[in-house]
């Protein structure tokens, strides 16, 4: 597969809005994208693209030497190819090199397939924010990886 993972831009913005709403039941505003591209000096934004189409999203926030990946999502023509898992992992490795140490992120309980990815790479449950998810209070797992020295592009 040819992918080219790259930093989100403005004009990226409508499909990077479509996906999230395609992939969760709470999603961002569109103009919560604009706002992380144009305003938010700790926002690492990345798309993926397959075929000439964006095919994942990822928004980063890197401050001081934590990353938190706030928002990941594959576009469901595109889902259990290892896009999200790839441009999941180039953003942290670009993170890294940037002087991130180690990345936290919160998961839905129920989200068997992103828990296990995450427990690919090595996060840990660090904790659980009960009834985080106000659509139908579903506990957030909170999720840990404390060393990014070992990871390894996909």
């Amino acid at each position: 597969m040819n992918l080219a993972i790259r930093h989100m831009t403005l004009e990226d913005v409508p499909i990077v809005h479509e996906i999230d709403t395609l992939s969760f039941s709470l999603p961002w505003p569109e103009r919560s994208f604009r706002f992380e591209l144009t305003e938010n000096p700790v926002a690492r934004n990345w798309v993926a693209e397959s075929g000439g189409r964006i095919a994942a999203m990822l928004v980063l926030w890197l401050i001081v030497d934590e990353a938190h990946i706030a928002t990941i999502a594959t576009h469901p023509d595109f889902r259990r190819q290892g896009i999200g898992e790839r441009l999941m992992i180039a953003a942290l490795l670009s993170a890294r090199a940037e002087g991130a140490a180690h990345v936290f992120l919160e998961v839905r309980a129920g989200n068997a397939s992103a828990l296990a990815l995450y427990k690919k790479y090595g996060f840990v449950v660090a904790g659980v924010r009960l009834r985080y998810y106000k659509d139908n209070n579903e506990d957030a797992i909170l999720m840990n990886l404390e060393d990014l020295n070992g990871l390894e592009a996909a």
